[in-house]
C-alpha cells in the first residue's frame, strides 16, 4: 500500500525524474519502502539502469505498508508496481503548468484493482484523476560498487550542459577522455567513421571547473549520450552537482546525485575498445577508404567471393575481449541500437529481491558491465 502527497514544486521534481528515467526504458517500477519511494528503470539490453529514491521527507506526507501476500520464502513482500512509461509520461508532460496550477497531488495504490492513482487538486477547484494499471513484478536492483573506481569527478550541471550542447541531435555516443591536466568530452570515434556525420566536436574542461577532481588512471570511455542528457536535465531541475565514477573502458560508469531529500543513480555501460583501434578521425577515415577499395577488388573477383567470405567469418567469429583471462558468468552479447557494429556485454544488472541489496545500492562482487565492439 502506498499513499503520498506533494505540492506543485515537488510535482515538478517528481515529473523530471520520470522524464529522466524514460530515456532509459519503456518500463518504470514504483518501489515503496521505509526508505522512501524509489523509481527504477532498466533498458532491454541491460546496459543502462536508473534509480531515483525520494526520501519520506520529500513528500508532504508518506505512508507505506507491505502487502498481505507471502512470497516463496514465507516473508511479507513489498508492493511491486511495473508501469508502462507511455502511460505515466503524459501525466507529467507539462511540468511548468503543473507547478503553477497544482496545489496538491496525491499518489496512492489500489492493489485489489492493480492500479496506481494520481490525483491533482488544481486552482479554481479543478480536480484531475489518472488511473494507471500496473503489473506485479519484482523491483530491479544494480550490483555495482562505484567507490572502487579509480576516477571520480563532480561537476555542476550548468558546466556539463555547455559541453553537451555542442553535439548534434543525431549524436548517439560520446567519449570522455581524462588526464590529471584536463577532461575532454568529444564525439565518438566510431560515429566519426560515418561520412554522413561530418561534424567532430570536442570540449576541454580544466580541473578548476570541477567541484571534485580525482584521476587515478588516464583513460577514454565511450557511452550513450541519451542517458547522460536525462540525468543532466534532472540535476538542473534540482540544482545539484553530478558525480561521475568510472574506470577503464569496458567497465561501467556511474552518474550520481546525492541530496538531503533524494538520491539518483544511473549506471551505464561503456565500450570496450580494441587496443589497435586508431584514435584520430583522420586515421579512421583513411582506414574506411582502404576498406572500400578492398571491397571493390573483392567484388571484381566473383569466383573467389565465397571462399573469402568464409575465411573472414572464421577469423572474426569470436570477439576480442579486454580481459581474455577472466571467466564471466551469465554474460549475454546484446546488439547496440546506436551503432550496428557494436555489441554490448553486461553482467552487472540483475533482478534481485530488495532484501538482498544494501542501503546504498552498492554491493561488492560485481565483475563489470561493458560493451564489446566487433568489426563488420
Amino acid at each position: 500500500m502506498l499513499k503520498c502527497g506533494m505540492n506543485g514544486g515537488q510535482v515538478k521534481v517528481f515529473g523530471k525524474a520520470v522524464q529522466a528515467l524514460s530515456r532509459i526504458s519503456d518500463e518504470l517500477w514504483l518501489d515503496p519502502s521505509e526508505k522512501g519511494l524509489a523509481l527504477r528503470s532498466v533498458n532491454a539490453c541491460r546496459s543502462a539502469y536508473g534509480c531515483v529514491l525520494f526520501s519520506p521527507l520529500f513528500f508532504q506526507h508518506y505512508q507505506w505498508s507491505t502487502s498481505a501476500e507471502m512470497n516463496d520464502n514465507d516473508t511479507i513482500s513489498n508492493l511491486n508496481c511495473k508501469l508502462g512509461i507511455k502511460s505515466i509520461l503524459p501525466i507529467f508532460r507539462c511540468l511548468s503548468s503543473l507547478e503553477r496550477n497544482v496545489e496538491n497531488c496525491k499518489i496512492f495504490t489500489r492493489s485489489d484493482k492493480s492500479k496506481v492513482i494520481f490525483q491533482f487538486f488544481c486552482r479554481h477547484g479543478i480536480k484531475r484523476t489518472h488511473n494507471v494499471c500496473f503489473q506485479e513484478s519484482q523491483p530491479l536492483q544494480v550490483i555495482f560498487e562505484k567507490n572502487m573506481c579509480s576516477n571520480m569527478l563532480m561537476i555542476q550541471p550548468r558546466v556539463l550542459a555547455e559541453a553537451v550542447v555542442l553535439f548534434t541531435s543525431n549524436q548517439e555516443e560520446v567519449t570522455l577522455a581524462v588526464t590529471p591536466q584536463n577532461v575532454c568530452i568529444k564525439s565518438s570515434n566510431e560515429e566519426s567513421m560515418d561520412l554522413t556525420n561530418s561534424v567532430y566536436s570536442e570540449m576541454f574542461v580544466g580541473p578548476d571547473e570541477f567541484d571534485f577532481f580525482q584521476i587515478g588512471v588516464d583513460t577514454e570511455i565511450t557511452f550513450c549520450l541519451k542517458e547522460l542528457k536525462g540525468m543532466l536535465t534532472f540535476s538542473e531541475a534540482i540544482r545539484a552537482p553530478i558525480s561521475i565514477h568510472f574506470d577503464i573502458p569496458g567497465k561501467p560508469m556511474a552518474l550520481s546525485i546525492d541530496d538531503m531529500l533524494l538520491e539518483a543513480h544511473f549506471i551505464l555501460a561503456t565500450l570496450a575498445d580494441e587496443p589497435s583501434r586508431g584514435s584520430s578521425p583522420q586515421s579512421l577515415c583513411l582506414s574506411q577508404k582502404r576498406k572500400r577499395s578492398d571491397l571493390v577488388r573483392a567484388n571484381s573477383k566473383a569466383s573467389e567471393k565465397g571462399s573469402k567470405a568464409t575465411e573472414c567469418i572464421s577469423e572474426k567469429a569470436a570477439p576480442k575481449r579486454l580481459y581474455p583471462n577472466e571467466t564471466l558468468m551469465d554474460i549475454s552479447t546484446l546488439e547496440n541500437c546506436g551503432s550496428p557494429t557494436m555489441r554490448r556485454v553486461n553482467s552487472d544488472i540483475t533482478e534481485v529481491p530488495e532484501s538482498s541489496v544494501s542501503d546504498t545500492e552498492q554491493v561488492p562482487g560485481s565483475p563489470y558491465l561493458g560493451k564489446v565492439k566487433e568489426r563488420c
